[in-house]
């Protein structure tokens, strides 16, 4: 009997070790895919394309549960009516993401796009991920949004940062929205000590 447990025991040890490293090769392949974006020669919607895609891979790497770029059509006839870039559940809660691959900082008209959409959304939340940093009226609008929804902004450079220190996605994320939701603050950077709770 001690053996069979032995055994038992040896068997699970093996099985975690497998998935462990079949984690880390899933994540180290997204992080590839999500780094060839930066070197790449590729057109602005090309570029936002290929983010959709890569942020999506991550998401599924670190096992955030996903629902990939989709759109809805008019049922009038009058075609697309509202493309979604992605849906992650978080801690069971679905967050609406926007990814966008702008060359210049996101603006209140780019962000409040964003909102209007959670608006129609009765349990939805939201997460704006940029490769350009925020004007200071998108975050002030963004902040004045939280009475309604929680909504937290993330710089592209910051997921950068969580790849090269090895951190957990979702860990980084739920740190975001809690400083969002407590402290009123959709523009916490949890991996820039500097930044504080302001």
């Amino acid at each position: 009997a001690r053996e069979e447990e032995r055994q038992a025991r040896l068997a699970d040890a093996q099985k975690a070790k497998l998935a462990t490293q079949e984690r880390a090769a899933k994540i180290g392949r997204a992080k590839n895919h999500f780094y060839a974006l930066f070197g790449a020669s590729l057109t602005p919607q090309q570029r936002g394309k290929q983010l959709e895609a890569a942020l999506n891979a991550l998401f599924q790497a670190y096992g955030i549960l996903i629902q990939e770029a989709f759109h809805l059509v008019g049922e009038s006839g009058e075609g697309i009516v509202e493309q979604i870039d992605g849906v992650i559940d978080l801690k069971g809660t679905p967050y609406f993401v926007e990814m966008k691959w702008y060359k210049d900082p996101v603006g209140t008209a780019q962000i409040s796009q964003h909102l209007v959409r959670l608006m129609s959304r009765a349990e939805a939340r939201g997460l704006f991920i940029s490769a350009s940093d925020y004007t200071e009226p998108a975050v002030h609008t963004t902040r004045d949004f939280l009475q309604h929804k929680i909504v937290a902004l993330c710089h592209l450079q910051e997921v950068v940062f969580l790849l090269e220190q090895q951190r957990d996605l979702t860990e980084f994320l739920v740190q975001k929205v809690q400083a969002a939701q407590i402290h009123k603050n959709p523009y916490f950077k949890p991996l820039d000590a500097r930044a504080g709770q302001t």
